[in-house]
């Protein structure tokens, strides 16, 4: 069934693009320029992800989306030109599953649509558990098996088994895991992070054929569930 995405977007070329791409591959779209009548719209129809511009005429992205989380739990990505931390932790707090500084590149947004998309999907049986592979990870409960197998993790284990999950098939920064694993405030060494995927391969992948977490030399690190990889 063809996934409808919702745009609110006051740029009209911006609009324009993104409509274009997501129609290109294969998305149904309906786009507005202001908050009031995407809320509406949101409404009065069922969409599978918004895409939510921040500065928007009369209501801005921010209280749309608090507006929004008051009727709806539609995964949101949030589209703008504000980097700073700041705005990045009032997005995320107030419900956004995901936050894109403009100018972006078309495929990491196409691909973190897919990703919401694909883990909204995996949640229809149970909206608390994850799926990839052979590995299930129950949110409620906090297990995580693999190939029918528990495995003990500690939290921060888990918390990054979880964000690699959510985030299956995007390359992921040590930087973008800092913020979303271990918090915004961390002031820690960065190299953490190479210490605890190596701690998570170690019980996830070690001891299995088909290994799930890659590196991606200079980048960072991605979850891919293909076979073929």
């Amino acid at each position: 069934m063809q996934k409808k995405i919702l745009l609110i977007e006051d740029d009209v070329q911006i609009a324009r693009f993104v409509e274009l791409e997501l129609e290109h591959e294969g998305y149904q779209v309906k786009k507005f320029d202001n908050g009031y009548d995407g809320i509406n719209a949101l409404k009065e129809d069922e969409y599978d992800l918004l895409l939510l511009d921040i500065m928007l005429p009369g209501l801005d992205g921010f209280e749309v989306c608090s507006r929004i989380r008051d009727f709806s739990d539609i995964p949101i990505i949030m589209l703008t030109a504000k980097s700073e931390l700041e705005n990045k932790v009032e997005g995320l707090d107030i419900g956004a599953d995901d936050y894109l500084t403009k100018p972006f590149e078309i495929e990491e947004l196409l691909a973190r649509i897919r990703a919401h998309l694909r883990r909204d999907e995996g949640n229809v049986e149970s909206d608390n558990v994850l799926k990839t592979a052979d590995v299930e990870v129950n949110l409620d409960a906090h297990i995580v098996k693999r190939a029918g197998e528990e495995i003990e993790l500690t939290k921060k284990e888990y918390d990054l088994l979880v964000y690699l999950i959510q985030n299956e098939g995007i390359v992921v920064s040590r930087d973008k895991l800092l913020n979303n694993v271990w918090g915004y405030d961390y002031t820690g060494e960065t190299n953490i992070v190479d210490v605890y995927i190596r701690y998570l391969r170690s019980k996830i992948d070690d001891p299995y054929d088909q290994k799930l977490i890659h590196t991606v030399r200079g980048v960072g690190y991605v979850l891919r569930s293909d076979k073929n990889v």
